[in-house]
């Protein structure tokens, strides 16, 4: 069996799930969902072994109704997944510490950040490790990179 984790980039309306595979250091799938198609989607499995969601956090902004409705999605997502799955809540400013050295990263460093690590995405007839990856896929692949470097160091102590 390989070595892989789930990442999910909650949304208030859709959700990107990625599967990372953690020995081969690159993407096997991912897919943008409906909310409620990826919940459907998600108690449909058995189990997902690891899963990494993206957290909400704090940073004493306001925020309006799409923040409130992700946090809701985040929810409903760890309850689904409670009982079959690790969860892993990883938050975006630990990701973009980890990738980029900075809290003030923007998507496109991140993005960047992971090509440089895992490799670019390639052709069509010669895929990289990030062959497809687009939109909240990147996202969702920074969440899974950070939960397998903490996966890796949890092994090491």
């Amino acid at each position: 069996m390989q070595n892989h984790l789930h990442a999910i980039d909650p949304g208030p309306s859709e959700s990107c799930i990625l599967r990372y595979d953690i020995d081969a250091n690159r993407v096997h799938s991912w897919g943008l969902f409906q909310n409620e198609g990826l919940l459907q989607i998600l108690r449909s499995e058995p189990s997902y072994g690891i899963v990494a969601i993206e957290m909400i956090a704090s940073y004493g902004m306001s925020v309006g109704k799409e923040v409130f409705e992700t946090c809701y999605m985040i929810g409903r997502l760890m309850e689904v997944l409670r009982l079959s799955s690790s969860i892993r809540r990883v938050y975006r400013q630990d990701v973009k510490l980890a990738l980029c050295g900075s809290v003030r990263a923007k998507d496109s460093n991140i993005r960047q950040s992971l090509i440089d690590r895992l490799g670019p995405p390639g052709t069509k007839k010669a895929p990289g490790p990030t062959y497809g990856v687009s939109g909240h896929a990147w996202a969702a692949l920074a969440v899974a990179w950070y939960a397998a470097q903490k996966k890796e160091m949890e092994l090491a102590l």
